[in-house]
């Protein structure tokens, strides 16, 4: 967790210890949906709905822009639930 500063400082460290590529590029942050959230419960929330959302291959956008189905099958995902990849 962090600022866009904070993150940079960081891939910076990670770099010098030896850190490249792929693995750099797998870290993210700031983290959490926008969501304009002021307590530490909707950070909380914030940050959990972008790691289901990540692990799901979903947007993370409203659903009211999107178009075509609410729902995925499961058949139709080509990664694993998000349940199975948390806890």
């Amino acid at each position: 967790m962090g600022s866009r500063r904070t993150h940079e400082e960081h891939l910076r460290l990670l770099r010098e210890a030896g850190g490249e590529g792929q693995q750099l590029a797998s870290l993210r942050s700031p983290i959490g949906l926008d969501r304009g959230v002021r307590t530490p419960e909707e950070t909380a929330v914030s940050i959990t709905a972008e790691i289901i959302a990540h692990a799901d291959g979903a947007s993370g956008l409203p659903l009211s822009l999107r178009t075509g189905p609410i729902h995925r099958s499961a058949a139709a995902g080509t990664l694993p639930a998000a349940s199975t990849l948390i806890g």
